[in-house]
């Protein structure tokens, strides 16, 4: 339910518009603001079952997240929907981590890596589904409430996940050292401003013509993190628990994982929010249309993140590079076939399959590999690093490729069509050599 929130809003982020008066930038940030929150609150959150217990945090998030998503529903203007987006993150921010550190501390060996390749698989199937739910919801204007379903959905699946929940999950703490460690407020603020700060130019930047301000404010970005990473290290040489646990940074493959988690989750969210803009903006297709488009990606997604531990074991170190290739070159192949204008053609749905299968194999093996052999005591600050990390990498694929997306279609004008598909053109390069360089620097950080 969390993943396909950041993904369920794409698609109907025109009608939003349309129905709020929402301007591109509103509508960046109705898909932003979630992420920011989610993303910066992440480590947080982890830290926060390992002191209070798991399972309870786990439902506290999930309450939190269902009180939100109604609210959602019920905006009346676009401020609104942005703020109440930001609590919905804060919400998925507490109930998400718990679900890895779980994992990690019922199961060991082989069976927590099945374990880890389910949630990856839930995971990839809930991120693409999530589109191809938001036109369906669109589409059917139940009730005449437009827009607004693919928020108001989430109220009744949580009302279930907590009976449900309050059944089945232990409530009490972690123990152990973890349990005793305090919350590390003062790196929290750091981290999160910096992530403002970079993320706020990106996304209104475009818009008001980049302004002195948003120089600034990227430039304040850059200082803050440079005083985060700081006050990280001195608080970890004094013995305190910083954020992120050096520990953890140090495991090996993390650095790897981090990266390659980094690179595809916004190679990811970028395409997503790119080519929903232009089928639907500039090709004018209506909401189920454009959700049903992306059921290639949908089902390869899931398909390969299922079964790619049943491949032949020579082939799984190769795995998540090629998957990097076969994205770069599929994403291309998609930008291709709309460059003309048109619908595509049949060639449109092997690149949306291409995309599929490319990130699931740059994303699945990458997360499983990495979270399989940390240990239980580091459970909570690994899982809350690559959870954050992913939610990271897609708001930044939002912000850096949609604002790419918008300021060539607005310096192209004139024919819409044409403009927006030379606009997904250039996102389109531009995310394949995001991809490209994933493939390229993962090796050459594995050899090192």
């Amino acid at each position: 339910m969390a993943a396909l929130d950041v993904f369920i809003v794409n698609v109907a982020a025109p009608t939003i518009g349309s129905e709020l008066h929402a301007t591109g930038a509103d509508l960046q940030l109705v898909i932003a603001g979630y992420t920011i929150s989610y993303s910066v609150l992440m480590i947080t959150g982890a830290r926060l079952g390992d002191r209070l217990g798991h399972g309870r945090v786990h439902l506290a998030g999930v309450a939190l997240f269902t009180a939100a998503s109604l609210a959602c529903g019920l905006a009346q203007g676009a401020t609104e929907l942005i703020v109440f987006r930001l609590v919905q993150g804060a919400g998925a921010a507490s109930a998400i981590p718990q679900v890895l550190s779980l994992i990690q501390r019922t199961f060991t060996g082989e069976a927590r890596a099945r374990a880890l390749g389910a949630y990856s698989a839930v995971l990839a199937v809930g991120a693409a589904a999530g589109q191809i739910a938001g036109g369906v919801l669109v589409s059917a204007d139940l009730f005449g409430t437009g827009w607004r379903p693919v928020f108001l959905v989430n109220v009744p699946v949580g009302v279930l996940l907590l009976v449900l929940g309050r059944r089945v999950l232990p409530l009490g703490g972690a123990g152990g050292k973890g349990r005793s460690r305090a919350l590390d407020l003062p790196g929290l603020v750091l981290l999160g401003a910096s992530v403002s700060m970079l993320t706020v130019p990106l996304v209104l930047g475009q818009q008001e013509d980049w302004p002195v301000w948003s120089w600034l404010s990227l430039a304040g970005a850059a200082l803050l993190f440079g005083l985060f990473c700081g006050y990280e290290s001195r608080l970890a040489r004094r013995g305190g628990a910083p954020l992120i646990a050096p520990r953890v940074l140090r495991h090996p493959g993390m650095g790897l994982a981090v990266f390659r988690i980094l690179a595809v989750m916004s190679v990811n969210a970028g395409f997503l929010f790119a080519l929903t803009l232009h089928v639907q903006g500039g090709l004018g297709y209506s909401a189920l249309r454009a959700g049903l488009g992306f059921a290639p990606t949908a089902a390869v997604f899931g398909a390969v993140s299922v079964t790619w531990r049943r491949w032949p074991a020579g082939l799984r170190r190769v795995l998540t590079p090629a998957g990097f290739a076969l994205t770069a070159v599929s994403v291309a192949v998609v930008g291709v076939a709309f460059h003309t204008g048109g619908d595509g053609g049949a060639v449109l749905y092997a690149g949306y399959a291409g995309v599929g299968a490319g990130l699931a194999l740059a994303f699945s093996p990458t997360l499983t590999g990495a979270l399989a052999t940390v240990r239980p005591e580091d459970a909570a600050d690994a899982s809350g690093l690559l959870a954050t990390v992913a939610q990271l990498g897609q708001l930044i694929g939002v912000a850096s490729f949609g604002t790419l997306f918008l300021n060539r279609l607005e310096s192209l004008g004139v024919v819409r069509s044409y403009s927006s598909a030379e606009a997904f053109w250039v996102c389109a390069w531009a995310l394949a050599a995001t991809a490209a360089a994933g493939a390229v620097s993962g090796l050459v950080l594995r050899r090192r």
